[in-house]
């Protein structure tokens, strides 16, 4: 065999070198777009989990707050009651808590940490679906957006499933996009399981979880993509919600008698919650507000615009499912609360459409930093970002002021009263709700004795669920309530509403009756309001 010969028939060096050196590139380069892929997560995560911690002990809790560690601090017979009570509302909230309690106590912090770790999990779960609609960018931006939102900071920071059932929301929708989109058997499956899990335990930490499904099978259905598994997983999802069923039928809808129908003051509180420029009304509007709500607004209204504008242009093609679900998720469930709240029993309030909220996000970011097709060629928006910093600053404003602030300032109220206590006080709370926030302080206070309860009368300590208990003593009971004692502190919080739903107006009647009856045995000595959105009220009494 001659030299050439052999130089043909043996393998060439530069070549398989420069074959690895272009693998080793792909390598490098597939690692390089995954780290900008983690850190497009990670950073509003990380931001979120800043905002969400910071100063979390420091206000007050307030009733339904005592209610969730009143209900998560029985044991046996008494927790299944407990839980059940509500008609099986945030039922595996309570479990949750009551498990942390057992194990950790019931500090404020520690009571409260599922939920900001519920907004740090949202905040992630959001920037991943929009990198799977849209791109890496508007994934940023939108975890950003989401991050600096002072309706999901404040529930992120308060014990009540409100922030880890739009988690659950969330991932919900996150499984449902895989599965809808995937095409291997093994990814399907995982997301099978995932949604069924994520959209079942959404429904078990509230009942309002249920308003998100119409938008997934409307989606679903637009786009005509996989309905067959995800039927069968939402039939799996009814199956499993049985029992909170039966629970809730047990119940009725008694627990919101609070609720007044659906207003255009109730719809404009909505909608600036959803654009996170105010919450009222635990905190005061800004000078801010309202701008900031307008220019979400308006840039909510372009996303529609372009997303319609899509939808129009495919000619009776199936439009993307970024375009229908987005704005599915935005829009149904406030039309489905407004549509039951007008025939039926009301559940028209911010709290209960936070499940809303995530989409909103993406929707700005998408119609800001993502990419625009322009005379046939996609390219970015080049003042995209400049919107988004001026979006975060005026969400920033509104946050801000929130810190430390206490709408319904129990702790105050319990250090006024035990600084002020005498020996042969009493105390009587209306309703007697406000007994559970009195005597969670009461544990953590060293300021002094506490005052004898009367009205509910079990001796402190006997931690007991006292929900929405607006009973009070006839007068023909007032005089043997007062016996033994020399002053009494009537403390009051959520008497009911005067302008209210009939049951509200019914139970502030009765406030008046009793504090009427009280007069007759004794005279009004001093006053005192704690908080604001929904005052506690104190009054000082003595023969």
């Amino acid at each position: 065999m001659t030299g050439i010969d052999a130089a043909e028939l043996a393998p060439s060096h530069g070549a398989r070198g420069g074959r690895r050196a272009r693998e080793l590139s792909r390598r490098g380069e597939t690692r390089r777009e995954r780290l900008i892929d983690a850190a497009a997560v990670l950073t509003p995560s990380a931001l979120a989990g800043a905002l969400s911690f910071y100063e979390i002990g420091a206000r007050s809790i307030w009733l339904d707050e005592s209610a969730s560690i009143s209900i998560a601090s029985q044991h046996g017979a008494a927790l299944g009651a407990a839980m059940a009570h509500d008609g099986g509302n945030m039922l595996v909230y309570y479990a949750l808590l009551h498990v942390l309690i057992g194990l950790f106590g019931n500090g404020v912090v520690v009571v409260r940490a599922p939920s900001a770790v519920a907004t740090v999990a949202t905040v992630a779960i959001v920037c991943v679906v929009a990198r799977r609609l849209f791109d890496r960018r508007v994934a940023l931006a939108s975890g950003l957006l989401s991050a600096v939102s002072l309706p999901l900071v404040y529930w992120g920071q308060d014990a009540r499933a409100y922030a880890p059932m739009v988690a659950l929301v969330s991932a919900s929708f996150l499984a449902f996009v895989v599965l809808v989109e995937s095409d291997g058997a093994r990814t399907s499956r995982w997301a099978w399981v995932a949604y069924v899990a994520a959209t079942t335990l959404a429904l078990y930490m509230s009942f309002v979880a249920v308003l998100v499904v119409p938008a997934q099978l409307v989606a679903l259905v637009w786009c005509r993509r996989r309905l067959r598994p995800v039927a069968l997983a939402l039939l799996v999802c009814a199956l499993c919600s049985a029992p909170l069923v039966v629970l809730a039928r047990q119940r009725g809808s008694g627990q919101l008698f609070w609720v007044p129908k659906p207003s255009a003051a109730a719809l404009h509180q909505v909608l600036e919650s959803l654009t996170s420029a105010a919450f009222q009304p635990n905190f005061p509007r800004t000078g801010t507000s309202d701008l900031l709500t307008w220019a979400t607004v308006a840039l909510l209204a372009g996303a529609v615009a372009i997303a319609a504008g899509r939808i129009v242009r495919r000619h009776g093609d199936p439009p993307e499912l970024s375009e229908v679900l987005l704005l599915g998720w935005l829009v149904l469930p406030v039309l489905l609360a407004w549509a039951e709240s007008s025939v039926g029993q009301s559940i028209f309030l911010p709290r209960n459409l936070l499940v809303s909220l995530p989409p909103v996000g993406i929707l700005l970011a998408s119609v800001t930093v993502g990419r625009t097709r322009v005379s046939g060629s996609s390219r970015p928006a080049s003042w995209g970002w400049a919107v988004v910093a001026l979006l975060l600053a005026l969400r920033a404003l509104q946050l801000a002021p929130t810190y430390g602030v206490s709408p319904e300032n129990w702790k105050a109220a319990v250090s006024y009263v035990l600084t002020r206590t005498h020996p042969g006080d009493c105390i009587a709370f209306y309703p007697s709700d406000g007994r559970m926030a009195f005597e969670y302080y009461i544990g953590a206070s060293a300021a002094g004795p506490a005052p004898r309860p009367v009205l509910p009368s079990a001796a402190w300590g006997d931690v007991r669920p006292y929900v929405e208990n607006y009973t009070a003593p006839s007068r023909s009971q007032i005089a043997g309530l007062l016996s033994g004692c020399s002053r009494l502190w009537l403390v009051a919080s959520h008497q009911g509403d005067p302008n209210g739903p009939a049951a509200s107006v019914r139970n502030y009647r009765r406030y008046l009756i009793l504090q009427a009856a009280l007069a007759t045995e004794m005279a009004r000595h001093t006053t005192a309001a704690f908080g604001y959105a929904a005052p506690v009220d104190v009054e000082l009494l003595s023969r």
